[in-house]
């Protein structure tokens, strides 16, 4: 069904008032509250031409109607462009001004999107595997152990010790750190360049054992970790008031627990350039089709590297969540700019 104007506006005034109120909207109310032109009785026409296009439900014997998931996604995606580029005043998000270790400025988010919204909030953080290698370190813990340490450009760490059957050279370690370094420092973690690039046939046969010993404790980076999603707010959709709007509350939270089917949902967006929603019955997790998830991606300018959502009840404030997570979504693709450059 091709809607009209009036009928978009008509539509967009039920779903605000019952966003405020959670009570069903009647005809009398929509013409007193929005000051319209049209009479009572057109907009009672249009309002059962929206119910019957399947926009609106009549609960009960009510004179109101409420919106259907088919509602919500017709508001939202004529909301969606009218939304202002960027969000401003004291909620707004500073990640660039956090440390610069991803997990601080990971739960930092989390933490002020779920305040923001109200609702419960989710950050993906990026797979080690797009990051690149930040610094290398060869350090001599004993005269026959070294300590490998790898530093990230997303802020992870890993470490290996190498025991060797001899005492070591502590001016073949050092020489090591440095080495690894120059020919190491901005290849991306898991590349097979890695490997390549300490095959170096101008070493001598002491270093190029040397560093061959150490080889797995930089090639196998890639296993070392995936993306972590990050929770908060949980608390905010057990509160009271939500009830109604949350009546399978406790199946709900269950899926949120399985921590790695809702990872899995979120990545399965990765590709979107722009805010993606799922009202109800949309969701690709069956276990979240009560709720409503809306969210956006960040990264780098070639490629998207994780994505923030809020999930909540179907009747939520859909303007102030997609311009939470907008604004979330451009402070952490600037922060990632700074990470790895």
């Amino acid at each position: 069904m091709m809607l009209s104007e009036r009928q978009d506006t008509i539509l967009g005034l039920v779903v605000e008032a019952y966003l405020e109120t959670g009570r069903p909207v009647g005809s009398k109310a929509i013409v007193e509250s929005a000051g319209l032109d049209w009479a009572a009785s057109t907009v009672r026409a249009e309002l059962a031409a929206l119910e019957a296009g399947g926009y609106l439900s009549h609960p009960h014997t009510s004179a109101g109607r409420v919106p259907t998931e088919l509602g919500y996604r017709r508001y939202v995606e004529t909301l969606v462009p009218t939304l202002p580029a960027r969000r401003t005043g004291a909620g707004e998000i500073e990640v660039s001004r956090m440390r610069r270790e991803v997990d601080a400025a990971m739960r930092e988010t989390t933490a002020a999107l779920s305040h923001m919204t109200d609702l419960l909030a989710l950050v993906v953080a990026p797979p080690l595997g797009t990051a690149t290698i930040h610094r290398v370190e060869a350090l001599l813990l004993q005269p026959d152990v070294v300590m490998v340490i790898a530093i990230t450009s997303a802020g992870d760490v890993t470490k290996r010790a190498f025991t060797f059957p001899r005492q070591l050279d502590p001016g073949l370690v050092a020489w090591t750190s440095s080495y690894l370094n120059e020919s190491l420092v901005g290849i991306e973690v898991g590349s097979r360049r890695i490997a390549s690039k300490l095959l170096d046939p101008a070493l001598g046969p002491r270093e190029s054992d040397f560093i061959q010993r150490l080889l797995p404790a930089l090639v196998d980076l890639e296993h070392e970790g995936e993306a972590t999603l990050y929770v908060e707010g949980a608390g905010r959709l057990l509160d009271e008031r939500r009830s109604a709007d949350l009546p399978q509350i406790d199946q709900l939270m269950n899926a949120l627990e399985e921590r790695a089917s809702v990872l899995r949902m979120m990545r399965s967006a990765i590709e979107e350039r722009s805010v993606f929603i799922w009202i109800g019955a949309e969701n690709p997790q069956p276990e979240l089709r009560s709720v409503s998830v809306v969210g956006a991606n960040y990264g780098l300018g070639h490629r998207n590297l994780g994505s923030v959502g809020v999930v909540g009840p179907t009747r939520m404030d859909y303007a102030t969540a997609i311009a939470s997570v907008n604004e979330a979504a451009r402070e952490l693709s600037r922060y990632f700019e700074n990470v790895y450059a």
